[in-house]
Parts: C-alpha cells; sequence; structure tokens
C-alpha cells in the first residue's frame, strides 16, 4: 500500500509534465528544471506508486496501461492541492494560485489578453495559465478551469456566464465590391462568395420583420480562425460575416465596408463556462466580473 510520503506533488506535477508534453525534456523546459530532475521525480514517483508509468524507449515515450489510469487521478490531486491552497488564501483575503483558461486564438489576440493583463495585476498571487485555441476544447476533460466561447453553450456539464453581447457584420473589401457588385438584398447573397468559420453551421442569418431568412452562401475559403477570415476578406476574396471584435479598426479605416441589406446579422453573446462538477472558485467569480468590466458589455468594441 502507498503511503502518503511516497506520492510527492512535484512527483505528480513531473508526471503531468510529461504526459502532456509526450516527452521529458520538452517536460523540463516547461517547468524550467533540469531533464535529470525531471526523470528523478518521475522515478520516485513509480517507486511510491510500485508501478512503470512511463514506457521509454530510444524513439518514443508513452504512458503505459498504469499511467493512463493514474492520469486522472493525478490531475484531480494537483488541482484539489491548488483550490485548498487558494481556499486558505481567500479567507486572508487575497487570491493565489493556478488558473487555466481556454479562449479562442482571435479574440484572445485582440481583447482577452489586455483584459488579462488587468486581472493579472489586481491579482499578483494568481498564476494564469492561457490555451488559446480554435477548437471547442473540452473543459471537463481536460483540465481547464474554465473556456471563453463566442457563441452558445451547449455542453450540459458547463455552467455558463455572460460576459458580453456581441453583434456581426457582414463585411467586404472595395475591390471585392468593385469586381463583384455590391449586394443590396438578403437574395442576392446566394450569388456571392462567402467566407465561412467551419467550427460552427456556416449559414448566414438574419433577422426581419418576418423572422430569420437564413442565406447558404457559395463557399470561396473556410477556416477556423477569425483574424484569417478578415485577412481573407481585406484580400477581396469574399464577403465574410463577423463579429464586431474582429473589424472596428477596418470599418474606421474603410479598407472593410459593411454590407447594408436593411436586416440585422444574427448575434452572439461571449461567455465564460466552468465544468459544473468542480464549482465556480472565488479566484474565478473575480476573474468574470473583471473581463464584464473590461469588456463593458460589447462597448469596447462598438464605439
Amino acid at each position: 500500500m502507498t503511503k502518503p510520503n511516497d506520492m510527492k506533488l512535484d512527483g505528480i506535477a513531473a508526471f503531468l509534465a510529461i504526459a502532456d508534453a509526450g516527452s521529458i525534456s520538452e517536460a523540463a523546459r516547461r517547468l524550467g528544471l533540469a531533464k535529470s530532475v525531471v526523470s528523478e521525480r518521475l522515478a520516485d514517483l513509480e517507486r511510491g506508486l510500485d508501478a512503470r508509468l512511463v514506457q521509454r524507449t530510444t524513439r518514443r515515450l508513452a504512458l503505459t496501461e498504469d499511467g493512463h489510469r493514474f492520469l486522472p487521478r493525478a490531475r484531480t490531486i494537483l488541482h484539489e492541492v491548488a483550490e485548498s491552497r487558494a481556499e486558505l488564501a481567500e479567507r486572508r483575503q487575497t487570491l493565489v494560485g493556478p488558473l487555466r483558461l481556454s479562449a479562442p486564438v482571435g479574440f484572445g489576440l485582440l481583447h482577452l489578453g489586455p483584459a488579462l493583463y488587468r486581472f493579472l495585476a489586481d491579482h499578483p498571487g494568481i498564476e494564469l495559465t492561457l490555451d488559446l485555441d480554435d477548437r471547442f476544447v473540452d473543459a471537463a476533460a481536460d483540465g481547464f478551469d474554465a473556456v471563453v466561447r463566442h457563441g452558445p453553450i451547449a455542453d450540459s456539464r458547463l455552467v455558463a456566464r455572460r460576459l458580453a453581447t456581441t453583434r456581426r457584420l457582414l463585411v467586404g473589401a472595395p475591390a471585392y465590391f468593385a469586381a463583384h457588385g455590391t449586394p443590396a438584398r438578403v437574395e442576392e447573397l446566394r450569388e456571392h462568395r462567402g467566407i465561412l468559420y467551419f467550427n460552427r453551421e456556416a449559414d448566414w442569418r438574419f433577422a426581419g420583420e418576418d423572422g430569420w431568412t437564413v442565406v447558404r452562401p457559395k463557399a470561396r475559403l473556410r477556416v477556423n480562425n477569425g483574424i484569417v477570415m478578415r485577412d481573407a476578406a481585406l484580400a477581396g476574396l469574399g464577403l465574410a460575416l463577423l463579429p464586431t471584435f474582429f473589424v472596428q479598426a477596418e470599418l474606421r479605416s474603410g479598407a472593410l465596408a459593411p454590407v447594408r441589406l436593411g436586416v440585422e446579422a444574427e448575434g452572439a453573446e461571449l461567455h465564460i463556462a466552468y465544468p459544473r462538477a468542480r464549482g465556480a472558485s472565488a479566484k474565478l467569480a473575480a476573474l468574470t466580473e473583471s473581463l464584464r468590466r473590461s469588456f463593458g458589455d460589447g462597448a469596447s468594441w462598438e464605439a
């Protein structure tokens, strides 16, 4: 039977870093430690558990069956220890410890990053890890404390909190309009080329007096990144339906122009969501309120 002192936290942290990085060298780089130190910590953990967790070969590194079984437990152990430390700090009216957040690349670069810098300045004890990824990460399974998403949250395992309301605009470059004409009615959009986001339905939806009108444009480009969509529109490749937080500067300069159809494109809400099973920590509640203040319900990019 494994004694508590046989499983040191630094050994568990080394094992998790190796599992995530895929190699001891990369794990050592991420941890800021020597490769020999990380190897020894892993060996100590394996001796304490009396189990081989990682299979080492000359060409690659892989988790053993025991390693795969221990991996979720290891994540839980470190998470609970971090939360316990944070709860004790909260009683002293301070917020400390790790906070792992995932967000889309484009929004993270343009707006989330600056908002997080202010949050971290207000709470210097928080150690934030920000993972920018345009895929829909599984917050519960991938070990994130929270995810920031633009659009509806359909996962019942998550609790979503609204950060801001956003508008979408159908935009194009002057060069595109010169070559293909400027549509004046929704029906005309079916003859135009679209730059589409492929991680959700590619339909364009507009709200009119008689309800929603759905347009399925011809796809010129499908991509899962809003900045690439914006740049493709700037290059004159087609029309793009984009949140205003991607295009406010280009609209001001005239590099992009909105397509005026007399109807409003479907908007969306910006959410922060966290796993229901974990609940909302004081750190996460503080982050949510800080982001709401920074975004001002969309006023920062609607101005």
